[in-house]
């Protein structure tokens, strides 16, 4: 099957995390045909492909699976229409972020990397990785002996689809992507009739008051020049409207590069909620978990110019930009600190480019970018070409900047 046909069968048949098993198993196939050594279920659904070149290092090269539960929008003629079971509920199920894109780019660069040895020496590991999106697939992997049953790489590659150019790749030394945390709150009021509100303490404006005090944590608790993000994803309260509920549920999203700014945001998201519940007279206090948190992915500065010469060299050094640090969160950081080697981690363009036929500098590519629908849309559709072939490129040459004969 062509890349482009590819791409279109898994865009229409996308998977929430840790229940990726068609995925895997398209993933796992090509892996086979190409002639990688290859292991399903690490971690859960995780593939890893294994393919040795004679003596040299070894390179990791990722891609995530996982899809979101979102409903496309696209009008595509391979947009999804899967739904899947989440919590208890059907939902709609899209690749609104784009791990469609970094799954076919990875089984074609493990077709040419395993078509044209003559040009490297070592050992690509090709790792599919399960469950990106809510954290906990790249730890599920490394705790599932990934480096003792494979080995361990010297370098972990990879890249994600953006709503920049197709054409352009933007690689940052240092800080590239934010660490994530998210938050489920339940805030506990007593319920009772719509018409007595005096005879309940209602959550609903509770969870109301909470999430606009929310918004002063950044506004008013991070110093301008740090980065934190705080948003509320979700609210869930209620059922009918002449019901006030016993409780409503906030789920929270933090994203920050500094530790001690993300220990100040969640310090004061805790603070404001216990507080907005005492105000509100709660019969008991709020709960305040953790449900995942990743840190900050951190791209080595010899080894990001390293691969960043590498990229100039598909697209031109012009088009290899560095796109300043993304608040948008990736746990591929963990492969690289759990096996105590670089990373480096780039940004493949997606967006059509003649959108952008107006800009003349990265400012106003980014000026554009802003008004097109984004990773998490449910408009979000990357471009099939060039995007997939400069994608299939990148891995490649990066992959022999780091296996060179």
């Amino acid at each position: 099957m062509n890349l482009a046909d590819l791409y279109r069968d898994l865009h229409q048949h996308p998977e929430l995390a840790f229940a990726e098993t068609r995925t895997a198993a398209v993933a796992a196939r090509e892996l086979r045909a190409a002639g990688f050594e290859t292991t399903e279920g690490v971690g859960g659904t995780g593939v890893v492909g294994v393919l040795r070149n004679g003596d040299g290092p070894t390179a990791l090269l990722r891609a995530d699976m996982d899809a979101l539960p979102v409903l496309e929008k696209t009008g595509l003629p391979y947009a999804s229409t899967a739904v899947a079971d989440r919590e208890g509920e059907r939902v709609p199920v899209a690749h609104a972020c784009g791990h469609d894109v970094h799954v076919t780019c990875l089984i074609g660069a493990a077709r040419r990397l395993a078509a044209q040895r003559e040009g490297w020496r070592g050992t690509v590991l090709a790792v599919f990785q399960p469950a990106e999106e809510v954290g906990g697939g790249a730890e599920a992997m490394v705790d599932d002996g990934l480096f003792d049953r494979f080995g361990k790489p010297d370098v972990v590659l990879g890249q994600h689809v953006a709503p920049i150019p197709a054409g352009f790749l933007g690689v940052r030394p240092g800080p590239a992507f934010a660490a994530a945390d998210t938050v489920r709150v339940v805030l506990h009021g007593r319920g009772g009739h719509g018409s007595r509100p005096e005879a309940a303490v209602d959550p609903v404006v509770m969870a109301a008051a909470t999430v606009l005090r929310l918004q002063t944590v950044v506004s008013r608790e991070i110093a301008g020049g740090d980065t934190c993000v705080v948003t509320v994803g979700a609210v869930r309260a209620g059922t009918v409207a002449n019901i006030i509920p016993d409780d409503a549920e906030l789920l929270i999203s933090v994203r920050s590069y500094d530790p001690v700014v993300r220990t100040r945001a969640l310090t004061a998201i805790e603070r404001i909620v216990r507080a907005e519940a005492a105000a509100s007279g709660a019969p008991r206090d709020p709960e305040v978990t953790v449900l995942s948190s990743f840190p900050a992915a951190v791209n080595d500065a010899e080894a990001a110019e390293r691969t960043r010469a590498a990229l100039a060299g598909v697209v031109g050094a012009e088009r290899v930009v560095d796109p300043g640090p993304v608040t948008g969160s990736e746990d591929v950081g963990v492969f690289a600190t759990a096996a105590g080697v670089p990373l480096v981690y780039w940004l493949l363009g997606g967006a059509d480019p003649t959108v952008f036929a107006g800009a003349r500098t990265f400012d106003e590519l980014r000026h554009v970018a802003a008004t097109i629908p984004a990773n998490h849309s449910p408009l979000f559709a990357p471009v099939i070409e060039p995007t997939l072939d400069i994608g299939v490129a990148a891995l490649v040459t990066a992959t022999h900047a780091w296996l060179a004969v």
